[in-house]
Formats: C-alpha cells, sequence, structure tokens
C-alpha cells in the first residue's frame, strides 16, 4: 500500500511527497497571474498514466530480449469545458526506439494496459482510453 502526503506551501502551491520520500512541486503561484511554479494536477494523472505503462513496456520488453533503446509516451487528455473538468477521453502514442519486434511491441502495449498498470486499469471503467504506437529503428 502506497502513502502519499501533500502540503501546501503558500495558496494554490503545494509539495507532494511519495511513500518513498521523493517530492514533486504541484500547482500555481498565490500571486494574481497564476504562474504554474509545478505540475497541474490534471497534467500529473496523465504523467502517472504514461510512467505506470512505460515500466510495464520496458519491463515485458526486456524480457522478450527485444532491443529497445528508448521509449516515449506522449499522452494526450481531453478535458470536459465544464467543472470538474473530469477526463472524457485520454490517449497515449508510444514511440519505442530500437529493431523491435511491431507484434511483442503491441502485446507489451496491450498487457500494460488491460493487465500490470494499476492507474490505467484505475481508469478505463470511466474514460475511454486508446493508444497506438511507432517504432523508429
Amino acid at each position: 500500500m502506497g502513502t502519499v502526503t501533500l502540503r501546501t506551501v503558500e495558496g494554490h502551491l503545494m509539495v507532494a511527497s511519495d511513500s518513498n520520500g521523493h517530492s514533486i512541486v504541484i500547482g500555481k503561484s498565490p500571486d494574481p497571474g497564476f504562474t504554474w511554479y509545478g505540475v497541474k494536477p490534471s497534467d500529473l494523472l496523465l504523467m502517472s498514466a504514461a510512467a505506470c505503462s512505460a515500466y510495464d513496456v520496458v519491463e515485458i520488453l526486456g524480457k522478450q530480449k527485444q532491443p529497445m533503446r528508448d521509449l516515449k509516451i506522449i499522452v494526450q487528455g481531453d478535458q470536459a469545458p465544464e467543472p470538474p473538468y473530469e477526463f472524457t477521453r485520454i490517449h497515449l502514442h508510444y514511440v519505442v526506439y530500437g529493431k523491435v519486434d511491431s507484434q511483442k511491441l503491441e502485446k507489451a502495449i496491450r498487457l500494460s494496459e488491460e493487465k500490470y498498470c494499476s492507474v490505467l486499469c484505475t481508469l478505463r471503467p470511466g474514460v475511454p482510453l486508446s493508444s497506438d504506437f511507432e517504432i523508429q529503428e
């Protein structure tokens, strides 16, 4: 079980620490211009989805001895125009660098999205999720 701690710094600017003590700045400054000094909470959700799935894909491809050099995931999230601005769609675009077998990559992504990634499996019942990929040798 994971436990995170969040504390306000000033106004809408916060610092959150994970269960290992690593911290991240979240939110905007207290000034009237609302400059974002930290990660937007909604972007943090998309980042979590990408990181969770990336962990799985790297692990699965490694076990399959696939020669992946790098992985980039671009996540787009559409949100409703009115509060609470819930996500109405999330799309993950995987860019894999290396001579990776496309069928093995497709299977790794599917396993992550449907079985192993706790973030995506939590989101799936309420938010339409989609993905695609490209391989760049």
